[in-house]
């Protein structure tokens, strides 16, 4: 009797531990926008059409963003979801806006070997605009660079 109640709590533990990594039950649910070049063209800049649908990087120190400092959001370019708030800027001295953290659920990932080796690259997880890097050299707390183009970014003051 004993091992059988063993059991039945170690799987409840188990049950347990694996439902606080799901996703939070108050997550949104955030639709997709999928559009066509000649749409995205007539919605974006060609500069912005070149970063957040080509992967493009804007040359650094071009964008005023990364001089921002007052309080607000910044959203994706292409389809107006928040990525970051201010809080989480910082400046790197690389040029281009810095982040050490995203807004939950908003950035998804994929490795880029377009400078041969192995980068971190991410976008909006709506529109999959490309946004940026992330590197391993931020500040604490959590040690993260999101290094992203201005062109994709909007800024909406709080």
């Amino acid at each position: 009797m004993k091992r059988r109640h063993f059991v039945a709590a170690l799987a409840g533990l188990f049950a347990a531990h694996r439902a606080a990594q799901a996703a939070p039950a108050d997550a949104v649910k955030i639709e997709k926008v999928v559009l066509k070049p000649e749409e995205w063209k007539k919605r974006l800049t060609p500069e912005q059409y070149a970063v957040l649908r080509e992967e493009g990087t804007e040359r650094a120190g071009s964008s005023p963003l990364d001089r921002e400092k007052r309080k607000g959001t910044f959203a994706c370019a292409g389809c107006d979801l928040p990525l970051f708030t201010s809080d989480m800027k910082f400046d790197s001295g690389t040029g281009w806006p810095s982040f050490f953290t995203f807004i939950p659920g908003r950035l998804g990932t994929r490795t880029d070997f377009k400078l041969i080796y192995p980068r971190t690259e991410y976008h909006c997880i709506r529109c999959d605009g490309h946004q940026g890097h992330v590197f391993d050299d931020g500040p604490p707390p959590t040690g993260k660079r999101y290094c992203n183009n201005g062109l994709a970014l909007k800024f909406i003051p709080a």
